[in-house]
């Protein structure tokens, strides 16, 4: 009774803890996108007449005012505003990129293509990344122990008298594939198709980004040429999150038959420590008696 009680238990933690996860990444979307869409347009609008300014005035450009128009283009750039195209260009901070760009703070992987230019902005940021990722690792946690407990079942099952070691590795072997597919395989095959990639840039991009290296030389949903669905960003986050879960614990069983590997080599050292030993000592007599006759 007490042991349905405490699963019972962690399974409602489980879902309160999912679903506070999930209410932080979508009251952070809507924050980062009040507070940043609206800069994003002003400086839209002000780089378009800069745009509009010089081609009118072209025809009389002197070194300083092409070098002013770079710098232009420069500042645009870094705020990730698309030079080429006018103002109706799609939003950098719309519903579905706020998402993204909030899924990348609390699972510290941070491109770097997109970040706050506000005051107000970066301080939400701060603040926001401060509770966040501590909330993404314990959300992470629950996943991978979730994805664990799955795993010692089966492998309890596998050393049952009815089991076998051939189930025990089929099992963990078939958890490996099924993972791979779900999540280093496929993602790459529908990047390669929406972002015009090569399978090796999509998947370049997948692990990259599950290992939170997050160079930031590719980012899904950046082409200003393309046109993405709405949920395009906010399904690759949901990608990246569950991701990082079965990354987390594939790297942990790795690390953990290394463990068992080296445990293993040392204890087979001692071993044959033990032996030489035992062989020694059973030769030593015979040894000892030889020289008392002589």
């Amino acid at each position: 009774m007490c042991q349905i009680f405490l699963c019972s238990r962690q399974t409602m933690l489980g879902v309160a803890l999912s679903l506070g996860y999930f209410v932080y990444l979508f009251v952070g979307a809507m924050m980062f996108q009040i507070l940043e869409k609206q800069a994003e347009a002003n400086s839209r609008d002000k780089f378009q007449l800069a745009k509009l300014s010089f081609l009118q005035n072209y025809t009389c450009l002197d070194a300083g005012a092409i070098e002013q128009f770079v710098q232009i283009i420069t500042e645009a750039w870094e705020k990730g505003l698309n030079p080429k195209g006018n103002a109706s260009n799609p939003s950098n901070w719309d519903f579905s990129n706020s998402f993204f760009f909030a899924g990348t703070v609390i699972t510290t992987i941070g491109y770097g293509h997109l970040y706050p230019s506000t005051t107000a902005g970066q301080i939400f940021c701060v603040f926001y990344a401060l509770f966040g990722i501590p909330l993404n690792v314990a959300f992470l946690n629950a996943v991978g122990r979730g994805l664990n407990a799955h795993l010692v079942a089966l492998g309890r099952c596998a050393q049952d008298p009815g089991g076998s070691g051939v189930m025990k590795v089929t099992v963990r072997g078939l958890f490996l594939i099924t993972g791979s597919f779900l999540f280093l395989i496929f993602p790459p095959m529908v990047f390669s198709y929406v972002e015009g990639w090569s399978f090796c840039e999509g998947f370049y991009f997948a692990f990259t980004t599950l290992s939170t290296i997050g160079f930031g030389d590719y980012v899904v949903g950046k082409d200003p040429n393309k046109h993405y669905i709405s949920m395009y960003r906010s399904l690759a986050t949901l990608w990246i999150i569950f991701g990082l879960a079965w990354l987390a614990l594939v790297l942990n069983v790795v690390a953990e038959l290394v463990e068992k590997l080296i445990e293993w080599r040392m204890l087979k050292r001692e071993v044959i420590k033990e032996e030489t030993a035992v062989q020694k000592v059973e030769d030593h007599p015979i040894h000892i008696h030889h020289r008392i006759r002589m």
